[in-house]
Parts: structure tokens; sequence; C-alpha cells
């Protein structure tokens, strides 16, 4: 299994000394915002089963936008599945280009 299994964008970089990888979703789909998060999610899983098998070390974030994490992401069933499924998040301002929270 490839890492990069359709994710929009996933890098690898470091964060205070500690390895990370990000997948990076932009949820501009022409789709309902939940199919996206359901995409997102499953690869987000899939993905960090990878990293467990491959880099042990790297931790994964799901990078998503400020407006869709300040809407969609506050309704009750993402926010329970996010922690559910504890999934780390780097929220993102499209506008100004910087990483505006980061989610563990």
């Amino acid at each position: 299994m490839s890492i990069d299994l359709a994710a929009e964008k996933l890098i690898a970089a470091e964060r205070e000394g500690e390895k990370i990888a990000v997948e990076i979703k932009s949820f501009l789909e022409k789709s309902s915002a939940i199919s996206e998060f359901h995409t997102a999610l499953g690869q987000f899983i899939n993905y960090r089963g990878a990293l467990r098998r491959r880099e042990p070390e790297r931790i994964l974030y799901l990078a998503v936008p400020m407006t869709i994490y300040n809407t969609f992401f506050q309704l009750d069933f993402p926010k329970e599945m996010v922690q559910e499924n504890q999934v780390k998040m780097i929220i993102y301002d499209v506008k100004r280009e910087v990483i505006s929270e980061w989610k563990n």
C-alpha cells in the first residue's frame, strides 16, 4: 500500500523536533461536506495505520480550512468522530496561508 492513496496532499515535516505527516484537505469538491468527511476520515485512518508500520515515530495530522473547521467540524457527528478516532488536526487560514491552530 502506498502512503499517497489519492490525498490532495500528504507532506512529511518536523514540528518542534517531532516527525509529522500532514494530510491536507480543502473540502472544495462539489460533493457534500459529509461525503468529503467520510473520505478524509477513512484516508486518515488508513494513512495512520500505514505510518505506524513504516515510520512509527511520525505523527499524522489532518489539515482542514478554518472556515470548514468552524462550521462543519463543530457539528455533533464530525466532532464526535474526530474525538473517537483521535484525529490530530491542523486548522489553516486559506486567505492568509497560515496555520491558525494545532489540535491534539
